[in-house]
């Protein structure tokens, strides 16, 4: 209902937008001819298909307000004005096409790029103001659908900032029913307690109630048969609040499989085959090069240089947990002296003052530089460009035990950096929040990878090889 409500608020708002910007066109257009003689404008030009292209672009950018729709009512001056840039975006794109495709020499550029700018001003003023005026105008009166919650007192508390941004849609809360001990008192003083839920019969009836919002799932089916009844009985749309996410303490996602509804923990857009063939060509059109043309006069500079400082092999190869928890084995450039291979030791994290740390083994761990080789792995397919960064099996399972969902990270490849190593989560773990923040982090990766994402933070971790976080020794 509320959703159908914000998103008729944008398919009119498109409407309204496109209207303005069609007669603006026009509008401009004649301006120009009678005032303006400096622009190479007149009446011989066809104006008609780039203006079937302003208003294209117009129509391709309703999607973009479809997507919005959920709070659409209340954009701010910020959110307006991106969306007027993709709204001007689109038109821009379809109007030079159109000129460059036609070869079209009549027309004034200066007239479409001058006609381009204005439109950004206008339609950004026009997402500002225009949906709040049509939603008062449409919701505000005959089509306030007075609103009845049925469920704990803190449970409305909670609720209480989607009240107030369903309020322009035309919700319009009419009070509370609780069984809570304390819910005479607790209520807002604009949504009173009308009374304990076994009272819902007489509230319906004595009040125009539109709809019945359930503060939570109900406790029992014939609980839940005898709300539904009586919500039919009397005419009322009814919503159920989820609130499996606070019974069992994590968020849960809606998903439809064959058919069925089911809840999962995150989504995982990489499941998709197609998303996970762009990120593996991400990978190889990053990787490919660095192997080919970085890394060998890199190998050679590392090793001319681990000569004089730290005799020893190049590489330090070590046992990592990737994929589905595989066991795979990392390449570094060794940035240590040589030392006893004992699992106590190599599980030790490296420190700020770390005395195993030759002079030039700092400058690459704080480059980033000794895990160029890693790019390698990305080759094999053992690891991504971008990933949560893989631990060694006795940390892994260390700070499994430590940290509550950190197996989650092994629903993806590891990478060589991560969104947590892009935000300056890198470095030493100190402390138990420290771990918490990066598996936060790597998590939200996981349900929110994008190519968008991974381009953000390969472009983040190149400048902080140029200008190293704090965090990075």
């Amino acid at each position: 209902m509320i959703t159908t409500r914000a998103r008729g608020l944008a398919n009119l708002h498109a409407g309204v937008a496109t209207l303005c910007v069609a007669i603006f066109f026009w509008a401009y257009a004649e301006f120009i001819l009678h005032f303006v003689p400096f622009v190479h404008l007149t009446r011989q030009v066809n104006l008609l298909p780039y203006f079937l292209c302003v208003v294209g672009g117009m129509a391709l950018a309703a999607r973009d307000l479809r997507r919005l729709a959920a709070r659409f009512h209340r954009p701010d001056l910020g959110e307006a004005a991106r969306l007027a840039g993709k709204q001007v975006g689109l038109m821009a794109v379809l109007t030079f096409t159109m000129m460059f495709a036609t070869q079209d020499r009549s027309i004034s550029r200066l007239f479409l790029g001058t006609l381009l700018l204005w439109s950004w001003f206008g339609l950004a003023a026009l997402n500002a103001w225009v949906p709040r005026l049509l939603a008062r105008l449409v919701f505000q009166r005959g089509h306030r659908l007075p609103t009845l919650f049925i469920g704990s007192v803190s449970s409305f508390t909670q609720l209480k900032d989607w009240i107030a941004h369903t309020e322009p849609l035309g919700i319009f809360p009419v009070g509370v029913l609780s069984d809570d001990e304390a819910a005479a008192g607790s209520a807002s003083p604009m949504v009173p307690v009308l009374g304990r839920v076994a009272e819902l019969p007489r509230v319906l009836t004595e009040r125009a109630v539109g709809q019945v919002v359930l503060l939570g799932l109900p406790a029992s089916d014939a609980e839940a048969r005898a709300i539904i009844d009586l919500c039919q009985e009397q005419g009322c749309r009814l919503l159920i609040h989820n609130n499996l996410a606070d019974r069992y303490t994590h968020p849960l996602v809606p998903t439809v499989e064959e058919g069925r509804h089911f809840y999962t923990l995150q989504e995982e857009p990489l499941e998709d085959p197609l998303n996970r063939i762009l990120k593996r060509i991400f990978d190889l059109v990053v990787a490919v090069p660095v192997v080919v043309l970085i890394l060998p006069p890199l190998c050679a500079w590392v090793w001319l240089v681990q000569r004089v400082q730290a005799p020893g092999p190049l590489f330090h190869v070590r046992e990592r947990r990737g994929l589905q928890g595989e066991v795979f084995h990392m390449l570094k450039f060794r940035s240590m002296r040589v030392g006893p291979e004992d699992a106590a030791t190599e599980s030790q994290q490296a420190q700020s003052e770390d005395a195993r740390i030759f002079p030039f083994g700092h400058f690459l761990r704080r480059r980033s530089l000794d895990e160029f080789p890693q790019f390698w792995n990305v080759l094999r397919g053992d690891m991504s460009v971008v990933g949560p960064r893989p631990y060694m099996p006795l940390l892994d399972e260390e700070f499994r035990r430590q940290t509550r969902g950190y197996r989650a990270r092994h629903l993806v490849k590891p990478g060589i950096t991560g969104l947590a190593q892009s935000l300056g989560y890198r470095g030493e773990i100190l402390e138990q929040e420290m771990l918490r923040r990066r598996v936060h982090w790597d998590v939200y990766y996981i349900g929110h990878w994008s190519m968008w994402l991974d381009l953000q933070i390969t472009t983040r971790t190149l400048w902080q090889i140029v200008r190293p976080p704090p965090t990075a020794y």
